[in-house]
């Protein structure tokens, strides 16, 4: 057994060296890189990637809303850290929470998927989603538990059940493009978080109000989702060719995919500070109220066209130094946060950040199908991957403290974050 062990992690490594300009992994399964079918699938990934992770980052938007207005009761930290009467017991932030489903979820979905249960994941996770959203139109302010139990918990899970699942199953229709339109497919996460946080700020800041502006984000997000579940379609995959142990155990003896994991951890605890916190931020620093509103649009604008162009000019570098280098650029950037202090800063930290973050995410997925000769077990190791990647969170905001303390925040997102480039 051992040494089959052996000769599947030498497969993956002469893998990862002949896939540095293009990413095709060997396996008995046969993509037919294009047709109707397949951009088709790809559209409707795209689309469950707008509504679903898209919705998610744009909680910046709701971090702002909660902490001046909804939930003002609560301490800005009580959105993201607030103790229960029960002594050391703490719940995370709203926001952190739907995240740390997401990401911790695909140890299942993922699975599921390699086992041919992609329908069955699409549909359970796009009516806990919807459902989710039309039921915090009916949240009233201050029920700080209400609005933690259905944006955290339930749109967590129904997040959680489609992410992994609709990236994974572009393996399926594409190989020698397969680098370029996975990067396709998860841009539609920050495109969603650009149109997100627009159609929020009018509604929540306007004559529509707070369960209106909700019901009608609600509305707008179930109709994609119908949308994205008539459009894709699967082709037969293999059976999977090991029981789940037997995938994680030859995960655990790949070190290549340690390294990674541990790493991908480590920055997740720092990612997603300035997507949470920027908009906040920016009003905190003085700077005009109706320009704030447009810092997440700034930021995530910047993310569409690093992730569209990420496949580009990874095939270029590779994929794995082009991992770092925008590892390296967002850990600086995050340690700049402290300097943000009018519209020029802010406009350069949005548009830096957005576009190496986006790089980030659109190579993630990709790096770990060059390191999977065999595609049986996409699913699995994604799912592995995403759980440890998912543990820390961003954990930056209990830092940040009732007196908005940037500096602390800042400096820990940015040194963990480095800590992923070493």
């Amino acid at each position: 057994m051992s040494a089959t062990y052996e000769e599947s992690e030498d497969l993956e490594e002469l893998e990862i060296k002949q896939s540095s300009n293009s990413l095709t992994p060997s396996s008995e399964f046969d993509p037919p890189d294009g047709g109707i079918q397949a951009w088709t699938t790809a559209f409707g990934c795209f689309l469950m990637q707008f509504c679903g992770y898209g919705y998610m980052t744009s909680f910046g938007v709701y971090q702002d809303f909660y902490t001046r207005i909804y939930l003002s009761n609560y301490p800005p930290t009580a959105i993201s850290y607030v103790k229960l009467p029960i002594p050391r017991i703490s719940i995370r932030w709203i926001g952190a929470l739907p995240l740390f489903l997401t990401l911790n979820i695909a140890l299942i979905s993922g699975p599921l998927y390699d086992r041919g249960w992609f329908y069955h994941l699409m549909i359970v996770g796009s009516s806990l989603q919807s459902l989710s959203l039309f039921t915090l139109s009916l949240a009233k302010p201050g029920q700080f538990y209400s609005v933690l139990m259905i944006q955290g918990v339930l749109a967590g899970i129904g997040i959680g059940l489609t992410y992994a699942p609709s990236v994974a199953l572009i393996s399926q229709h594409f190989s020698k493009r397969r680098t370029l339109v996975m990067s396709l497919v998860v841009s539609g996460a920050p495109f969603g978080a650009v149109i997100h946080p627009i159609m929020l700020n009018h509604l929540f800041n306007g004559p529509v109000g707070f369960s209106r502006g909700v019901l009608a984000s609600a509305g707008f997000v179930s109709t994609l989702l119908l949308i994205a579940c008539l459009s894709m379609r699967t082709r037969v995959l293999p059976t999977p060719s090991a029981r789940y142990r037997v995938v994680a155990r030859k995960y655990s003896r790949n070190v290549l995919l340690i390294l990674m994991t541990a790493g991908a951890t480590l920055f997740q605890t720092g990612f997603f500070f300035p997507l949470f916190y920027l908009q906040l931020d920016s009003i905190k620093h003085g700077i005009d109220v109706n320009f704030s509103f447009y810092s997440l649009v700034i930021m995530n604008s910047a993310s569409i066209i690093g992730r569209c162009t990420a496949g580009i000019i990874a095939s270029h570098i590779g994929v794995l130094n082009m991992t770092i280098l925008s590892t390296a650029t967002c850990s600086a950037l995050l340690i700049s946060m402290i300097a943000l202090h009018d519209i020029a800063s802010v406009v350069v930290m949005g548009v830096m950040y957005g576009y190496f973050s986006g790089v980030y995410i659109a190579l993630v997925v990709p790096l770990i199908a060059v390191m999977t000769p065999d595609l049986s077990e996409l699913g699995a190791r994604m799912g592995i991957f995403f759980t440890f990647a998912g543990e820390c969170g961003p954990i930056s905001g209990a830092l940040l403290s009732s007196q908005y303390r940037w500096l602390i925040p800042s400096l820990f997102s940015g040194v963990s974050t480095w800590s992923n480039c070493s």
